[in-house]
Parts: C-alpha cells; structure tokens; sequence
C-alpha cells in the first residue's frame, strides 16, 4: 500500500511522531515534518519497518527535501516529572514549536493529543504507515532519538544502548539488576519485573 501525501485539503499539512515512548532509558523524542505536495519516495514507510539502514538513507533525503522538519527530546527526569503521554506529547509540540514554517493543519500519529495552539489537528490510528509525513516524522524522531542513545552508551557501555536503544530487553534488564541505575533511567518506569527488588 502506498502512503499518501495529504490528509486534510490544507496546503501546509504537518506530520508528527514520536520514538522512545517504551523505553527504560533515555528521552522520548518527536519529529514534525512538512513535505510538498510533490513529496514522493518508494522506499519511505514507517520506521519501524524499515530497517536501520534505509533509516539512515532517508533521513537526509526528508530534510533536503521538506518543506520544514524539526525534532525535540524530552528528557528522562521531565517523564518522571509530567508521565510519558504528556512528554510524548510535549515533544511533538515542541518539535512543531521549532518548525520554520507555520503549519495550517497537523496530522498525528496515534489517538492521544493535546490541542495546538489554534491549528486543527487530526490523530490517525496507524498513520506513520498511511501518511508520508507522518512517516518522515517517525524516521527523524527515531534517527535523532538513536544517535543519542548511541552518544550515551559511551558513558554506560554496560546496558548496551546502542544496540537495545533503551528499550527492555532482556540483557537491558540484566544489566539493571546487576549494575543498578544511571542517571538516565526513567525512575517512574518499573524497570525490572516484579520478582526483582531495585533500591533507586
């Protein structure tokens, strides 16, 4: 199935997505992406069915070619502070906030979104694999989202990020239950199963 350009009849129609919301470690963070109406790219489709590697093909192929695009982390002391919903949705905020073109409509991936501003919106179910700036959204959230982790797993070696990223894996939650927690773990999240005691 091919993905579409367009959703609403709006001609600055913004797409955004957030990668990292299932994580144990690091931010979530969001793109927005603005493509023209003549956008096209075969192999563009939501990121989690490409594979790193056509990741990183297209990323700099959106930004040469949209029309705006921005991201925006949200940190792991921020999740604690405000959950991961409204982090998540802080982040596509944010990630419009930055975008040099003002959108007139904006598409969201998912069903959970707060209003922006006075700009109609409208959440889409699946829609990193139904709209193409919805999907050029979720590649840049996920390739800035994963050079960090991969920045971060210097410090941290031990919990493997640049492979795991942050998500729980099950060698991610070995190395938490025989190394304890960093500073970038998110502490409201239940980062081991029940049977595991963790002092934090």
């Amino acid at each position: 199935m091919s993905l579409k350009i367009q959703y609403s009849s709006f001609d600055l129609e913004c797409g955004t997505d957030e990668a990292g919301r299932g994580c144990l470690a690091g931010p979530v963070t969001a793109a927005a992406v603005i493509l023209p109406p003549s956008f096209n790219n075969d192999i563009l489709n939501d990121s989690k069915q490409l594979s790193e590697k056509k990741r990183n093909i297209l990323k700099p192929i959106i930004e040469t070619e949209a029309t705006a695009f921005a991201f925006q982390h949200i940190f792991e002391t921020e999740i604690d502070t405000i959950n991961i919903l409204n982090a998540s949705i802080k982040a596509m905020h944010e990630s419009i906030d930055k975008l040099k073109t003002v959108p007139n409509y904006i598409i969201v991936d998912g069903n959970k979104f707060k209003p922006y501003k006075t700009i109609p919106h409208e959440t889409i179910i699946k829609g990193d694999s139904k709209y193409l700036s919805i999907a050029a959204a979720s590649i840049l959230a996920k390739t800035y989202r994963d050079e960090y982790m991969e920045k971060i797993h210097k410090e941290f070696p031990m919990y493997n990020w640049k492979q795991n990223k942050g998500y729980p894996t099950r060698e991610h939650r070995a190395a938490i239950k025989e190394f304890g927690v960093t500073k970038y773990h998110r502490k409201s999240f239940r980062l081991l199963p029940e049977q595991y005691r963790l002092d934090i």
